[in-house]
């Protein structure tokens, strides 16, 4: 395989990487938070983790042993719990958006991962960009603000640290390491990401650390690390 480019039969997989973490999770997140808040989606995000073991287990043929599944399961749901405490009200078309943006994720992520061990972490996420411009260019072009002075500085900022690190070195070597540890189990890692987030909101914004946060992400890390045995 050259390390030019991708070969004709990989164009379905990348359409749907593309499809998966380059328009559908941002689109479809963005959308649900015009009416849920992200302490809401971030009920959601415990579930990426074990959408992505389970589209890993389809797309890849991995068999992780029913203790990965348990303590997968496990960790999500302790992740799920914390991260829903104190929320009400019953389901609306935001958390309909969330559910279906998680889903495309999982699966754009196994799909990536298993591109990745041919074309390397780069080449996935890089072609997958280029194969969506025909529908987020003119998406772009058309919703684009009327008075782009209006926008602030640190709008701006925040855009361009999504799309170079998030959307792009961020996955370089995500989809590597997918590709080398195993979907399955490094997608558990994901678990810790909300813990992480809330951390870095204590760190930057001054925001409590509360007791419950630190036992949930005690028990959400012994269940990464147990799982990722056990895969």
């Amino acid at each position: 395989m050259s390390r030019l480019g991708p070969r004709r039969t990989d164009l379905p997989a990348l359409a749907i990487v593309a499809a998966g973490v380059v328009v559908g999770f941002p689109l479809l997140t963005a959308l649900a938070l015009r009416t849920v808040g992200a302490a809401h989606g971030t009920v959601f995000v415990g579930l990426l983790p074990l959408a992505t073991a389970l589209f890993g287990a389809l797309r890849s043929g991995e068999r992780p042993s029913a203790m990965f599944w348990l303590l997968s399961l496990t960790g999500a749901l302790v992740t799920v719990g914390f991260a829903a405490r104190g929320l009400d009200g019953p389901p609306g078309p935001g958390d309909a958006f969330m559910l279906a943006a998680i889903l495309l994720c999982g699966l754009g992520y196994a799909e990536g991962g298993v591109l990745a061990r041919r074309l390397g972490g780069w080449q996935v996420i890089a072609w997958a960009t280029v194969l969506s411009l025909p529908v987020s260019l003119p998406l772009a072009l058309v919703l684009r603000p009327a008075e782009l002075t209006a926008i602030p500085l640190p709008a701006w900022a925040g855009l361009g640290y999504v799309a170079l690190f998030s959307m792009l070195i961020g996955f370089v070597f995500w989809y590597r390491a997918l590709a080398r540890g195993g979907i399955a189990s490094i997608g558990q890692l994901q678990l810790l990401q909300p813990f992480l987030g809330l951390g870095v909101a204590a760190l930057i914004l001054g925001e409590r650390i509360e007791p419950a946060m630190i036992g949930a992400a005690l028990a959400v890390a012994t269940c990464v690390a147990l799982a990722r045995r056990f895969a």
